[in-house]
């Protein structure tokens, strides 16, 4: 089973966390949607033997899309690939687009997920981060959108400058009374090239603080699970039945297709990405050319891949695998590196499967990166 990304790369504004591709500017596009439907067209080779499960509208912002710009890419899906029967479809949103009547027709054009953008129900908080809706509007999104939607996902920010643990814990409890079975949550991050570096470093707001991070990360392990949320990955958490399909599937090293702009594929040996550039990117789609760089993956880049990604989620790394799919000597060199962390509790190997301890989940990324290959290649 594969996966199908679509990047749509428009937002209403630009959030001062945010360091993805995107234009403010809507002026292309009808053009943008017409091309990544033509690339739909011309990529399909790529996956005449595989089935798609899951079907992904990321961005930007795909919500700023009308309804029939979607309708034209599920369509052009359809036409080109072999779709499983009930795939799941998600589109990324944000709670100013979604109108009762926008989530209507969302729900009958074959959306069955919602990925919502809340990040805080804060009103200062969103005013920090310069996110385009308020806290009313987040608020009245969720009660429509749980009438039409079963399966939908919120992303909250946590970390936030000056953020006290009770306030967190309220952003909290308040997603939850929503009755959503998703939650994505993630540390806010300073990206180097972003509005938020530099309100810091010019000192109008606060840099973040690791440990309050850290504290606010413990308070959202514990309430989720307390309410019957599976902590699968280190920044998700699904109620059964809820995990999402298209993410688990990059975790779990499956092929997926990117499609549009910036957007990134991979097929097991090899990555590729479309240029990052909605200009360049319309141009070479319209001479029937793909705007894409591929890189041939070296056996290092995907044990790391798979150390990073394994470490992440509950499935672990299997230490059989290791050796059956990368050899004794990549088995031999995780076992030296992953000592020190045994030794401190932040790893554990039990059925061997080697994974982080409660101790060490916050911890995750820099143990992964300790454990890594270089330059053995």
């Amino acid at each position: 089973m594969s996966g199908i990304y679509i990047h749509i790369p428009f937002c209403k504004q630009a959030c001062h966390y945010c360091d993805f591709h995107f234009s403010t500017s809507m002026k292309k596009k009808d053009e943008m949607v017409l091309a990544i439907a033509k690339e739909l067209q011309i990529r399909k080779k790529e996956f005449e033997n595989e089935v798609v499960e899951t079907i992904y509208f990321g961005g930007g912002t795909p919500s700023r899309l009308q309804i029939a710009d979607l309708r034209l890419q599920i369509d052009s899906i359809y036409k080109n690939y072999q779709v499983a029967k009930n795939p799941e479809i998600t589109l990324e949103a944000n709670p100013d687009d979604l109108s009762e009547e926008y989530l209507i027709e969302l729900s009958k054009i074959g959306i069955n997920r919602l990925s919502i953008g809340i990040q805080s129900f804060f009103e200062d908080d969103l005013v920090m981060m310069n996110r385009a809706h308020n806290s009313a509007e987040a608020k009245k999104c969720l009660e429509e959108a749980t009438q039409y939607f079963d399966n939908i996902s919120l992303d909250l920010i946590y970390g936030i400058p000056g953020m006290s643990n009770e306030r967190w814990r309220q952003n909290i409890e308040t997603a939850l009374s929503f009755g959503v079975p998703h939650i994505s949550s993630y540390a806010l991050t300073v990206e180097p090239k972003t509005a938020l570096n530099k309100l810091i470093q010019t000192g109008k707001i606060a840099k973040p603080n690791d440990e309050s991070a850290q504290e606010h990360f413990a308070i959202l392990v514990e309430t989720l699970e307390a309410n019957d949320f599976i902590h699968y990955e280190l920044s998700n958490f699904g109620k059964e039945n809820y995990f999402s399909k298209n993410n688990s599937a990059y975790w779990l090293g499956k092929k997926y297709l990117g499609i549009g702009s910036s957007a990134h594929s991979y097929d097991g040996v090899s990555r590729s990405w479309n240029v990052s550039n909605n200009s360049l990117y319309l141009k070479s789609i319209q001479e029937d050319k793909l705007p894409n760089e591929i890189e041939i993956l070296s056996v290092a880049d995907r044990y790391n891949e798979y150390i990073m990604t394994g470490l992440r989620t509950i499935w672990g790394v299997s230490l059989g695998r290791i050796e059956t799919e990368f050899g004794i000597e990549y088995l031999a060199y995780l076992n030296k590196q992953a000592q020190k962390f045994l030794k401190d509790d932040l790893l554990s190997i039990e059925n061997n499967i080697l994974k982080p301890t409660k101790k060490g989940k916050f911890l995750t990324d820099g143990i992964a990166s300790d454990l890594f290959f270089i330059n053995l290649e």
